[in-house]
């Protein structure tokens, strides 16, 4: 009994392992709410191994520690960003969306949208797909 423990603790790791290995990287920012937004050219990079989250909001820097808020939801409560100042209306507009979709929390899903394969990001306010970049 004490093996099958030990044997089904192992088995979820590697498959929380495998998944969670499966969503970092690079991630380019395609669509947030129902809007095309790639000539934004934000970019998410998420480390779910480390629980970091950094990239391009379309106007700064960012990085930021991400903490589990319940078992499907994640939140960044300090979102650290350098200050330039955006170039066009586009980049304001992502930039301030992403940052609170950030900080209020959001979920992560694979899944397959406009025939692309990438993942859904979701708050209670914004929703966002992202590409893999170099895929």
């Amino acid at each position: 009994m004490h093996y099958k423990l030990i044997f089904t603790g192992v088995l979820f790791s590697t498959l929380l392992w495998s998944q969670t290995n499966t969503l970092n990287g690079n991630w380019h920012v395609r669509v947030m709410d129902g809007k095309d937004v790639r000539k934004a050219r934000a970019i998410l990079d998420l480390d779910l191994d480390q629980m970091k989250l950094s990239g391009f909001d379309a106007c700064n820097r960012m990085s930021a520690a991400l903490i589990k808020k319940s078992e499907n939801n994640l939140l960044a409560p300090q979102l650290n960003t350098t200050r330039m100042a955006c170039r066009q209306s586009i980049h304001t507009w992502v930039s301030e969306r992403l940052h609170q979709m950030i900080k209020d929390g959001f979920t992560i899903k694979e899944e397959k949208r406009y025939g692309i394969k990438g993942l859904t990001l979701k708050s209670s306010s914004h929703e966002l797909f992202l590409k893999k970049m170099g895929e």
